[in-house]
């Protein structure tokens, strides 16, 4: 495991010390507990297991296995290290510690980018990636679906494969609104899913209904890959900043952006005759004369 260093986090350490000793649900359990701490602290038994995709029986069993007495121990010894860990803590200290040059500074964030993408693209396989651009290339209709900042990439997905010549959407709906966009879901469709840690419950009910109409499911995730494993067709990864300081659908953004290219290949006289449509609409909206009076 990476990301975290050893002796600063005793859950990170009795994991890597006994992950071999678990069964294949205990360590779903344990990678979701690695990956969200303060879950630990916030919910029961039940609810992590439904987080994790496996039972609270599972969880109580994943966390004797790891040498606590039962979740009491685990939520007190994780309780103590979540508190001086928390986004918003780590957030603080890197822009305390960052350089008063605004040259430094700019080599900080740099640097973290090309970590993230660099960590992205280790992460992804080749069969997974086909899969992927199998599953966009061959969609009657693609539906992105993201919430809060995770919906920007999800739009720019949309906008781009209209742009290509390709039936797509995205939406942010949460509740009653939401069910109304997952309505026109039908085989040959594809629900792409943009959660990069946190799952929510209307994210757990549109795969499932997404998987009900016979649509395709792409998820891509910075943590949630074994959690939703079992519900997903494809899982891209996309690795998410350590500090909060570069923006958050970076990786994700470059996935998608690796996919699009791909597709674009499997027809390039349409991505052709659409491209000419784009700047011919264009050119009707806001002619070029008039374009050039507004600069």
């Amino acid at each position: 495991m990476s990301g975290r260093e050893e002796g600063q986090d005793p859950l990170a350490e009795r994991i890597g010390q006994r992950i071999g000793d678990l069964s294949a649900a205990e360590r779903r359990v344990a990678e979701y507990l690695w990956k969200h701490p303060g879950m630990i602290v916030l919910s029961t038994a039940g609810e992590l297991g439904a987080l994790s995709g496996t039972s609270d029986a599972t969880v109580i069993r994943t966390v004797k296995s790891l040498g606590y007495s039962g979740l009491p121990e685990l939520k007190r010894a994780v309780g103590r290290h979540v508190v001086s860990d928390t986004p918003a803590v780590r957030l603080r200290h890197r822009v305390e510690e960052a350089g008063d040059d605004p040259l430094s500074q700019l080599d900080q964030m740099l640097t973290e980018s090309i970590d993230r993408l660099t960590e992205t693209r280790r992460q992804i396989a080749e069969p997974a990636f086909g899969a992927a651009v199998d599953l966009i290339a061959g969609a009657r209709e693609v539906v992105g679906y993201g919430l809060g900042i995770s919906e920007l990439p999800m739009r720019y997905l949309a906008t781009r494969l209209q742009r290509l010549g390709r039936r797509a959407r995205s939406t942010s709906a949460t509740g009653f609104r939401l069910a109304d966009e997952l309505l026109p879901l039908e085989p040959g469709d594809v629900f792409v899913l943009n959660a990069p840690d946190r799952l929510l419950p209307d994210m757990t009910t549109a795969i499932r209904h997404a998987r009900t109409a016979g649509a395709g499911v792409l998820l891509l995730t910075d943590s949630l890959g074994a959690t939703l494993d079992s519900l997903v067709d494809v899982t891209l990864p996309a690795v998410m900043s350590p500090t909060g300081l570069t923006q958050e659908g970076l990786s994700a953004t470059l996935v998608l952006d690796c996919l699009l290219l791909a597709v674009a290949k499997r027809d390039p006289r349409a991505v052709s005759a659409n491209t000419e449509l784009l700047a011919e609409l264009r050119d009707r909206l806001a002619p070029r004369d008039l374009r050039s009076r507004r600069a």
